[in-house]
This record gives C-alpha cells, structure tokens and sequence, in this order.
C-alpha cells in the first residue's frame, strides 16, 4: 500500500458506484482513512454497486473505511453527516469530495418541480452544507482539501473540443446545477484565499463510463467520446492532495492531466494503467 495519503481522513460521498467508488479504491490504496457516504449501504436499486462492496474494495487494500447512509436530498438527514463523520475519523476531516449527483435528465419543458427541488438539493444545497460543515475544522488546522465534482455540462459552449458533441438538450436542468456548483466552488474559495484550504471543482472532458452512464448510453458513444474511469481518478486525485496555492479552479480532466504531464495509474496505484486516458475494454 502506498503512503501518499497516509494519515489524511477523507469523506467521499456517492461511493457506492461510479467515480466515488473508484476513487474511494485509490484513496484507500495510497493509504487514506476514509468515511463513504451513499443513500443506503446495501444494494437498492436496478443499478450495480453499493457501499458495502465499496467498503470491500477499500478495506482489501488495508484501509480502514467506514460507511454512513444519507439521503443528501433531505437537510435533515444530511446534516448529520459531518458529525457522524468526525466521530468515526476521530475529530478530523482533512479532505472532502462532493461526488454524489442526482443525475434526472429529461427536456426542462415539462421537467416536473419535485424533481427540479431533488436535483438541486443534491447537486448545489448538499455540497454546500457539507462544505459549511467541514470548513471550521479545516481553517482551524489552517489546512484541508474540498473536490466538488462537476459536469462539463455545467457551461453549454466551454472550450468543447469539436469532436465532442455539445449537450444533449435533456440535461439543461442537471447542467444547470452543475454550473451553480462550479460558482460555489469558485465563491468559497475566493472567501478562504490564502488560509489553507484548497477548493475546487473538477469535471470530465469525455464521457466516464459510471453503471449509470452504462445504462443511459452504453454502446451510442464512439470510443473518442469515453475517458477511462481511472483518469478521471487520477485527476481527482491531484485535486485531493493539491499544494495551497491550487485553489478556486475548475479543472477538466484530462486537461489537467495533460498539463502536468501526470500518468494514469490502475486504480489499487500499483501500475500505469494500460489504456491510459481511453477505458481498456475487456472483451
């Protein structure tokens, strides 16, 4: 087990699938002591993957991993997970990734109100709070990370390279509380300049093929169109153990990567993942 992450207690939330799992498995491999958070721990719905096999995952590298189940739609079952979180990392959250998404896409004209207030209660309102919640903590040790995963969906035209086809017209309402959450991460950090904290907002340049966009598009994207899940990790990674000036951005991906010159490694670190930036497909 490597020891980049050594000693850091991390809370990562929507860990049962996706790129919280993912990413959960490499924090756990480089040494993190970590607290996922999802809205059950068990299996409970028509998609693969749940906290349990998460934990699992994390736990077969050595790591000690802990599991709280919250519903980050609801304020009230969302405010007790800072607390809970302190109590089994021993008082302390060094570093928090806001990975948990209500992804509902559907055009906006007609895009009911009850599934508007869900989308933004997890995409905007629950990074904020948990953001509120681990800050004094962090400006009181006069350093911590805080990762916000976004959605190039966020902002319609951004630099798009042309062979990426813009949006969908069916995720505006997603997109839009993706944009919001950019703001938030770049509104916080402005505040906390230059005490400590890092913050920043991460999003992928491709596709990363989760269980969820398996679901929804598996098999309708070129292979120009996907990242390998374990760059976007690695990305997120940097931004997880990132120096103080790297704070208030809003990275893309593989950007990111490109620009350091940073590899893509397998997700238990061991090794420079074959497929680098592209997923390797095993059939």
């Amino acid at each position: 087990m490597s020891d980049r992450f050594a000693g850091r207690r991390v809370v990562v939330t929507g860990a049962s699938r996706g790129i919280g799992a993912a990413l959960a498995e490499r924090l756990a491999a480089e040494g993190a002591e970590l607290v996922l958070v999802a809205r059950t721990v068990a299996s409970h719905d028509h998609l693969a993957g749940s906290l349990e096999e998460t934990l699992a995952r994390c736990r077969r590298h050595g790591a000690r991993a802990e599991a709280i189940a919250a519903d980050l739609s609801d304020a009230e079952s969302r405010a007790a997970v800072v607390p809970r979180a302190l109590e089994l990392l021993r008082g302390r959250v060094d570093v928090l990734v806001n990975n948990a998404a209500a992804a509902i896409y559907q055009p906006a004209l007609g895009f009911p109100l009850k599934r508007r207030r869900v989308t933004f209660e997890v995409n905007v309102h629950a990074p904020a709070d948990l953001m509120q919640a681990v800050l004094p903590g962090m400006l009181e040790r006069g350093e911590g990370w805080i990762v916000n995963v976004s959605s190039a969906s966020a902002v319609y035209d951004r630099g798009r390279p042309k062979a990426l086809p813009a949006p969908p017209p069916f995720i505006g309402i997603y997109g839009a509380s993706k944009a919001a959450l950019d703001r938030l991460t770049v509104a916080f950090a402005a505040e906390l300049q230059g005490r400590g904290v890092r913050i920043n907002a991460v999003e992928p340049r491709a596709a990363v093929m989760s269980e969820g966009a398996e679901a929804l598009v598996g098999g309708m994207l070129a292979d120009d169109l996907i990242e390998s899940m374990e760059a976007m990790v690695e990305a997120t990674l940097l931004l997880c153990d990132c120096p103080p000036d790297w704070t208030g951005g809003v990275h893309v991906s593989l950007d990111l990567l490109d620009a350091l010159g940073v590899e893509v490694r397998t997700l238990d670190g061991r090794a420079p993942y074959p497929g680098g930036t592209r997923p390797v497909r095993s059939d």
